[in-house]
Formats: structure tokens, C-alpha cells, sequence
């Protein structure tokens, strides 16, 4: 029998309790958004894990990315992947990895239909093998977005939908919501719509994260 069970626990698949964390963003914990001030406004000190986070827009190219690139930083570099499903632009490695992202550990999926980009996202999402999962959906309705929410709960994964700002007035079960007001090249300016714990309101980003892109530098994505 101990033999047995020396087998069983040899096994890579067995989790210890003893065994602290694989990965960064363990379940219930928050992933630091790499501006401190931003870090500060939100009640978990950052992006929740295992969770959806919508960041809405006027135009792509407004910086909507650019606040989220030192968490994906981060966890490009706990092991497991960074998945881009249908981005608007191809994805301009050099600028990636300028902002300190492990190219190897990014996935890009490019779905032909938007129905198969949905089913892309919720697989991702709950397959548990992405920490993280970007999305740029044209159409998301309530349901579609409880699905993503709960696929994002059961892969442990940080789920950014990045979303018109004509999507504001949309009820979203997503954890959080922020909405990006301004980006001169220097600064980002977000408003948070909605987190649980948090002031609904705006926050000016002054500090620009370490790894940061200057401004005549090439954006992470590009035509």
C-alpha cells in the first residue's frame, strides 16, 4: 500500500499542501497593474485573478494595452501562457518584448468568424494553462459574458476584454471595469467603472512602468 501511494505522489500532476504556488496569480489573489497609483485605487492592489477585467475604449491605440503590458509581463514569466485571441493588429514582438513579455510563452489564435473567436476565449480562459487571456470581442451579450466570467473562475486565469466605451452602459458581470479617458503619449488616464470595495472615479496615472516604451518607439501592435 505505501508503495502504491509513494507511485500516486511521484506523479506531476498531484498538488502537496506543502507545496507553495506553481505559478503567479494564485486563485483569489490579485495580479499588481504596475501603476502604483492605479494599484492603490483598487481594493485587491491590482488586476483580480481568476476573473474577467473589461478595459473599455473610444479607438484601439489609446493606451488600452499599454495598461495592461507590465501584467502581462509578469505572468509571461510564471510558466504559463499569454493568449491573444483576434487581435485588431498584428502583434509587434519587438514592442512586446520591450515591455519584458517571454515571447515564448504567447500564444496568438486568429479565429475566422466571431462566433469562433467566442469559443476560442471561453476555452482559453478555462483550460487552466493561460494566466492570462486578451480578447478584443465586437458583440459580447450577457450571457456570452457570464460564460467568459465563469470559464475565467474555473482556469484561474486573468480574462482583459478589451471593449468600445459604448459597452459602459452594458450591465457586466465582469469583476472590474476600467475605461481609459486619455493617453498623450505620456500619461493614461482611467476611470474606474466598477470594482467591489473601490470609488467609482478617475485616476491619473503619472508614473509610466518600468520596461515602458518611449513614445517614438514602435506600440505593441501594429498594422
Amino acid at each position: 500500500m505505501e508503495q502504491a501511494i509513494d507511485q500516486l505522489l511521484a506523479r506531476p500532476g498531484i498538488w502537496r499542501a506543502s507545496e507553495t504556488a506553481r505559478h503567479t496569480g494564485a486563485r483569489g489573489e490579485h495580479i499588481p497593474t504596475g501603476f502604483s497609483v492605479l494599484d492603490t485605487a483598487l481594493p485587491g492592489g491590482g488586476f483580480p485573478s481568476g476573473a474577467l477585467t473589461e478595459v473599455l475604449h473610444d479607438s484601439h491605440g489609446m493606451g488600452e494595452l499599454r495598461l495592461a503590458m507590465p501584467a502581462l509581463a509578469r505572468l509571461s514569466r510564471g510558466g504559463r501562457w499569454i493568449a491573444m485571441i483576434a487581435p485588431p493588429h498584428i502583434p509587434y514582438a519587438p514592442g512586446l518584448s520591450a515591455r519584458g513579455m517571454d515571447l515564448s510563452r504567447v500564444l496568438v489564435v486568429h479565429p475566422t468568424s466571431e462566433q469562433q473567436s467566442r469559443w476560442a476565449l471561453e476555452q482559453a480562459l478555462r483550460a487552466g494553462t493561460c494566466a492570462a487571456v486578451l480578447a478584443w470581442p465586437e458583440h459580447c451579450d450577457d450571457r456570452s459574458l457570464r460564460r467568459f466570467q465563469l470559464a475565467a473562475e474555473t482556469g484561474n486565469s486573468l480574462g482583459l476584454l478589451f471593449r468600445d466605451s459604448l459597452a459602459a452602459g452594458q450591465h457586466s458581470p465582469a469583476a472590474l471595469r476600467l475605461r481609459i479617458d486619455s493617453d498623450n503619449g505620456q500619461r493614461l488616464g482611467v476611470r474606474v467603472l466598477k470594482c467591489r470595495g473601490a470609488t467609482p472615479g478617475p485616476v491619473q496615472l503619472d508614473d509610466r512602468p518600468a520596461g515602458a516604451l518611449h513614445e517614438q518607439q514602435p506600440l505593441p501592435l501594429h498594422n
